[in-house]
């Protein structure tokens, strides 16, 4: 009888090394990277169909880069809304229903292909629903990794990941290509329908692991929840990095991927198999340069590797636009192929290590709307740059704006969250409260008065603005520093809450790192102190009749 995990996965008896193999100690980890390999062979399979049979319906460069449109705007439309049922809702029922709901519409597609009832419009139409239950689950996948393995692995385990989306992306149109020349069109969309039961089965084997101190407050309703996780965005200044540098990069890297059918098949004269084996050498490069990465990532650091992993990809695209022979495709599919995966794992890495556990599926979220809705932007941009100035021009534009970005975006670094301790501290002691108090009560008003040595005031109020950033990161608003004119030193600091229950999820918010940043500026108090008072708003009372 197979045994589920019930707690954090355990760590092993000799120390963890950089190996792009040590996540596979964990078997959870490894049943659901080999069911998700098998989707997503399926998947890629699917895609690939899509971009060469749009291209038999309407070859027209617009039309063919639609479909890259189409299977990455739903990510842009519904990673946030998903991101924030992840932190809401039990994960594993969220990815289960969303698989499910992935085959169903697959099987539909397929069985309209066999039936040759597929048009342009609905060949869109079914690209964005399958997207849209990919949409639904990408969070989710992203949120639980740290669950399936230990924190010193999580670099490894997400490398782990992108190889196996570069595994199936290797094998998958490859695949796809023979299975469409041998078997006809509608073959691939076939296997991508029953590609899913092994990803259903595997997560209704596992089980999401029981954390310590599990929150006990009632969940968060799904538009406070994404209005959260949007502040907390915002003032997260190491995501705020990640997100600029994962915009510029994909904006300018779907060019390659919106035009590849019409390269092979307009610019070098190529069927699906010449199409198939591009995607597949581009997987395969990506997959061994994941057993190098850690090796790379050592050396260069997660900078200098997504320099590298740009440059790599701004020179692949130029050899697609110079590409007239399967050769020349073909070296460029290699450099495409580990310059994505250089970037792509130097971004994901970034955008985990800048998050605590209550907001990762929003933060991640927001990640993949900011990566997908570049990709859209850009799929249509290059699409349409294609129709009016060539295969070969609009490659050559992407190329070139690919390089520029790496001196514009150079300020904002990457993985600056690594080292911090994002566990929650628990340290701020329970409010007391008197009487029957309803905690759907507010807002709330939380004043916290220092008094300080007035020499200090500078350098104090340098470590309280740090300290505002943690508040408006856990949800808090209208933070202010307010000086008392009649004592002198003395400095009152307040914000809000919506509520008393959204206060008491502060309380259980703040992190070890937060904890640090307290105790700089508390450290400047003079005597016993700080002092904290809540208050809590009145509710207004009906007049007389």
């Amino acid at each position: 009888m197979a045994t589920r995990p019930t707690n954090t996965p355990p760590a092993p008896s000799r120390k963890s090394t950089t190996s792009a193999w040590s996540p596979f100690r964990y078997k959870a980890f490894t049943v659901l990277w080999v069911a998700t390999v098998v989707s997503n062979i399926g998947g890629w399979m699917y895609s690939a169909a899509c971009g060469w049979l749009m291209t038999e319906l309407n070859p027209a460069p617009l039309e063919v880069s639609l479909v890259q449109v189409a299977n990455s705007l739903p990510m842009f439309l519904i990673a946030i809304p998903a991101g924030a049922l992840v932190d809401i809702v039990d994960k594993r029922k969220l990815l289960i229903y969303g698989e499910i709901s992935i085959s169903v519409f697959a099987t539909v597609f397929a069985a309209m292909v066999w039936l040759r009832l597929v048009t342009p419009t609905s060949l869109l139409v079914f690209t964005c629903l399958v997207a849209a239950g990919n949409a639904l689950t990408a969070p989710g996948y992203q949120a639980i990794v740290p669950q399936l393995a230990p924190k010193p692995e999580l670099p490894n385990a997400i490398a782990a990941n992108s190889a196996g989306i570069n595994v199936s992306r290797a094998v998958g149109p490859a695949l796809g290509g023979a299975i469409l020349g041998a078997f006809g069109i509608a073959a691939p969309f076939w296997v991508n329908a029953v590609s899913n039961f092994g990803a259903i089965g595997a997560l209704l084997w596992w089980r999401e692991p029981r954390r310590e101190g599990a929150n006990r407050l009632p969940p968060e309703h799904l538009l406070s929840a994404i209005r959260t996780g949007l502040q907390h965005a915002r003032y997260n200044a190491p995501l705020v990095a990640t997100l600029i540098r994962t915009a510029g990069f994909f904006l300018f890297a779907s060019a390659y991927w919106a035009l590849l059918p019409l390269v092979a098949r307009s610019q070098i004269g190529g069927g699906p198999l010449l199409y198939g084996v591009l995607l597949g050498v581009i997987g395969a490069s990506a997959v061994a340069t994941a057993f190098v990465l850690p090796w790379l990532n050592d050396r260069l650091g997660p900078d200098r590797l997504a320099v590298t992993g740009t440059l790599g990809t701004a020179a692949a695209t130029a050899m697609f636009a110079l590409a007239r022979d399967p050769v020349t495709a073909l070296g460029a599919s290699l450099i495409a192929g580990a310059a994505w995966m250089a970037t792509l794992t130097s971004l994901n890495v970034s955008a985990q290590i800048a998050l605590p556990a209550w907001v990762r599926g929003r933060g991640l979220a927001i990640y993949v709307t900011v990566m997908f809705g570049a990709l859209s932007l850009g799929s249509a941009l290059w699409g349409e740059a294609a129709a009016k100035l060539g295969l070969g021009p609009a490659q050559f534009i992407a190329a070139a704006g690919c390089a520029i970005t790496i001196p514009l975006l150079g300020r904002w670094k990457l993985q600056t969250a690594k080292g911090l301790d994002l566990s929650p501290s628990m340290h701020w002691p329970a409010p007391i409260t008197t009487g029957d108090f309803s905690g759907h009560r507010g807002p709330v008003l939380v004043m916290v008065t220092y008094q300080i040595d007035s020499k200090n005031g500078e350098r104090f109020l340098q470590a309280l603005e740090k300290v505002g950033r943690e508040r408006r990161r856990d949800g808090a608003y209208q933070w202010r520093i307010f000086e008392d004119p009649s004592v002198k030193g003395r400095f009152v600091e307040t914000f809000l809450s919506d509520s008393w229950v959204d206060h008491l999820r502060q309380h259980e918010r703040v992190t070890m790192a937060d904890r640090i940043a307290e105790e700089a500026a508390r450290s400047f108090q003079v005597g016993e102190g700080p002092q904290t008072i809540h208050l809590v708003a009145v509710p207004a009372r009906r007049r007389p009749q």
